[in-house]
């Protein structure tokens, strides 16, 4: 399953490189000629990161956002910023299917475990940004990849199993807006080990052969955000892959 992925800041499309404000990047169309474009190219997921909310959840931009996220042909997830049930709420009232979580996830389990149990599987993404060090550590860093929160993947992710979660989008961070491939042993790791998860790999893909390096790796979806955004390729180039997972909803 092929996600395209805006990153929206005044209402405007941009791209970050690695999770930097200081290195923007503007696209000269509307977020909403995009979602139009991939909808009739065959995107069922759209995935939308609300950057001004990321730095301050009182500015999300809600009016941006409501002429996206409740789209008659796709499944829409929504994240920047999270940081109260009400921002989840918010959300969910103006037409996402899903919830992206991401620093939250990091520092605050409980809390965010309790909205599981709330709203259910299929209304939550985790977004874990990991940082590998040279001993194969998997790091979660958090608030934009600047603070080290200390935790570990792997000790985060039984609670949130349990609790039922079923859908994590995992970025190498060392890969994001790079175009340099992605980590695709990282998530041969995390396919294997964690097969209850419907895993969204993200970070890096420049190419349709970084797609097709994915084959096989078991991951039901893939974030693609610069690359489309840049005509590295088309969105039919990338769905004629061939990397398809059909329980991926």
């Amino acid at each position: 399953m092929m996600i395209p992925a805006i990153d929206l800041i005044g209402g405007e499309v941009v791209r970050l490189f690695q999770g930097d404000y200081a290195q923007k990047t503007n696209y000269q169309y509307t977020v909403q000629e995009r979602q139009q474009a991939y909808a009739a190219s065959g995107a069922t997921v759209m995935h939308f990161v609300d950057l001004d909310g990321a730095k301050d959840s009182t500015k999300r931009q809600l009016s941006t956002l409501k002429t996206v996220v409740n789209h008659e042909t796709m499944i829409t997830q929504v994240g920047g910023g999270i940081r109260c049930e009400e921002d989840v709420k918010q959300l969910l009232e103006l037409g996402a299917t899903r919830v992206v979580i991401g620093s939250l996830a990091i520092k605050q389990p409980e809390l965010v475990i309790e909205w599981l149990k709330s709203y259910g599987g299929e209304k939550i993404v985790l977004a874990l940004d990991i940082k590998i060090d040279e001993q194969g550590n998997k790091t979660l860093p958090t608030h934009g990849w600047i603070e080290d929160s200390g935790v570990n993947l792997e000790d985060l992710l039984d609670a949130y199993i349990e609790a039922g979660i079923k859908h994590i989008l995992c970025t190498d961070i060392s890969k994001d807006g790079t175009l340099s491939g992605s980590n695709v042993d990282l998530y041969i790791e995390l396919c294997q080990k964690y097969p209850s998860i419907q895993w969204q790999a993200s970070g890096g893909i420049g190419c349709l052969d970084d797609i097709k390096a994915l084959i096989g790796t078991g991951v039901s979806g893939v974030i693609l955000g610069r690359s489309l955004l840049e005509g590295k390729f088309t969105l039919e180039e990338a769905i004629a892959c061939g990397l398809v997972q059909n329980n991926f909803q």
